[in-house]
């Protein structure tokens, strides 16, 4: 008998060994306001299936966890698939990416990959073969196996996404799941079987098709889709640009770095970046020299986007363009830190939009756009209160003036500034590759491992921090940024196709550092073996202009 510790109950119960977790989950009989459908044990994520042989702390998840809802979605996209290769085995299923509070999917035909099946005549027949397969309960599940076997075993199905990942991960042993006779590979836990998967949808999504998943607030119905063609078009871009160059997938990249090609990936990327911010620039350029001359530019993102890095290179190409840009953070205008919004847990709510002054901000933008000086703040982030230094700006004739924060596409921020005297860039953080085709890249995991890397090379926050304050940040980002990013003129896509290969020497040291026996080990235990994927690419080779610089540090710019 094993001594089992439920850190739900926060009780001790003997439990046989080799029990599975649904074995625990009887005993303890926990009661949870959603489905439970994985649990951490010892801080590592594991499925209901896993059997313990050892004594162990146990804390159980339902669905509205986010871990838990990681293992909910994975299993969503194998049941995808299954369906798929039972009415289609011509076809296969791409997964590319997470969009409008689903996943974005197309079927692309196995011999000849220009052709994909039509969403109107796929998405009828997957939508009844899933529901067969969940009514049937039918079980997912799991052996480890060696790397050989498993690139045997996909090699014959022509799974070749697969196989280069396996090829190049360095791995001796992975695990493998099946869905009836269909095997997978997916890199987290699913569940025990497909009856657990009772919210879900299938729908067509412009010219692929959408795959609903849960609401993260309320798990029991489905999430909201939210039109999102903008998105959808950088996307595209990114997706044509990769297959054109033969980079479908992280296998196919790191395949490239071990051909000796990463130097010229780098240059690259920072060329279409670079070409994206051109282009912005000489919009803004045209907009401005018209007869309704453009004013302000205002520049917004999540957290970790690299908005900084953008304004400062936007401005280098407005004034390429004869331009005078000036620009103005939306943080200088925080109010005083004991006027700032609290949360429910009584913690300053430093991302609510009532935290930025903002008809003071507005205010002095009209006076500056009447051609008069204005005395900006600065905020003080160790007082917590604005402070007037002076400093002092005046737009002359060919000013810009850019406006940089999370909040600057709210429409209050400038409520009582004309549009065409307005132009709006969101900058977002979309990784454009996918592990395999069926697994993708969430943009959240990019832009959590800049910010891990950046807070601790700064001394701003430890790694356990930065964990322990990621969920709130991204509550903050759904509540108050995505709703706005759509309302864009332009959109500038700042993930690089190489740069998860160059975080990886850089996050790996600093997430090893989490201790096993609390919280953020489970985070950090996930990323770790999330980066393990790519083959490191050392950092020497990206310029010292490049958005990675402002998270790993030697950049040109002074922040």
């Amino acid at each position: 008998m094993l001594q089992i510790y439920c850190k739900n109950t926060q009780q001790t119960k003997e439990i046989k060994e080799g029990s599975t977790l649904l074995d625990v989950l009887d005993a303890f009989q926990i009661k949870k306001e959603y489905p439970i459908v994985s649990a951490k044990v010892n801080n590592v994520s594991q499925g209901l299936k896993f059997r313990v042989y050892r004594n162990r702390d146990v804390e159980f998840l339902d669905i509205s966890d986010p871990s838990a809802m990681r293992v909910y979605t994975r299993s969503l996209c194998f049941l995808l698939c299954k369906a798929a290769r039972d009415l289609f085995p011509d076809y296969k299923v791409h997964i590319t990416h997470s969009i409008a509070n689903g996943f974005y999917c197309f079927l692309k035909n196995r011999e000849d990959h220009n052709i994909t099946m039509p969403p109107s005549q796929a998405v009828p027949v997957l939508k009844q073969r899933m529901q067969e397969i969940v009514d049937e309960n039918m079980p997912f599940h799991k052996t480890e196996i060696p790397i050989r076997d498993a690139i045997n075993l996909f090699r014959e199905r022509k799974m070749d996404d697969k196989v280069k990942l396996f090829e190049t991960s360095g791995q001796v042993y992975t695990d493998c799941y099946t869905l009836g006779d269909t095997p997978d590979y997916y890199y987290g836990r699913l569940l025990p079987n497909a009856g657990y998967l009772k919210v879900w949808g299938l729908e067509q999504y412009y010219d692929g098709i959408l795959l609903r998943i849960p609401d993260h607030e309320n798990p029991n119905k489905l999430a909201e889709v939210n039109k999102h063609p903008k998105t959808l078009e950088v996307f595209a871009e990114d997706y044509t640009w990769n297959n054109f160059m033969g980079l479908g997938n992280v296998g196919d990249v790191n395949l490239a770095c071990l051909r000796g090609e990463a130097s010229e990936l780098i240059q690259v990327s920072e060329a279409l970046q670079e070409k994206k911010i051109v282009k912005i620039a000489e919009e803004i350029n045209k907009r401005h020299r018209s007869e309704k001359p453009l004013k302000v530019v205002l520049i917004s993102g999540p957290s970790s986007s690299g908005k900084t890095t953008f304004c400062k290179r936007i401005s280098i190409q407005l004034k390429a363009c004869g331009l005078h840009p000036i620009s103005i953070s939306t943080d200088d205008y925080f109010v005083n830190r004991v006027d700032t919004p609290l949360l429910p847990n009584g913690q300053y709510d430093f991302d609510n939009f009532e935290t930025v002054d903002y008809k003071m901000l507005q205010n002095d933008v009209l006076k500056l756009m009447n051609g008069e000086e204005v005395e900006v703040p600065e905020y003080n982030f160790v007082t917590g209160k604005r402070e007037y230094n002076g400093k002092k700006l005046k737009l002359s004739h060919y000013s810009i003036l850019l406006i940089e924060g999370i909040h600057a596409l709210n429409p209050r921020l400038t409520d009582q500034i004309p549009d065409y005297q307005k132009f709006r860039i969101f900058i977002s953080t979309l990784t454009s590759i996918s592990l395999d085709d069926h697994n993708t890249i969430p943009p959240l995991d990019n832009r959590l491992l800049r910010r891990i890397v950046r807070d601790y090379n700064k001394g701003a926050f430890s790694v356990r921090e930065t964990i322990q304050q990621w969920p709130s940040v991204c509550k903050a980002e759904y509540d108050w940024i995505s709703p706005y990013q759509e309302n864009a003129d332009m959109m500038f896509n700042s993930a690089l196709l190489i740069e998860l290969a160059v975080l990886r020497n850089h996050a790996e040291p600093i997430l090893a550092s989490v201790p096993k026996n609390c919280p953020e080990y489970s985070e950090a235990h996930r990323l770790l073996k999330f980066l393990s994927y790519f083959v490191p690419v050392p950092d020497n080779e990206i310029p010292p202009t490049s958005m990675l610089r402002e998270f790993i540090g030697s950049s040109s710019f002074k922040y």
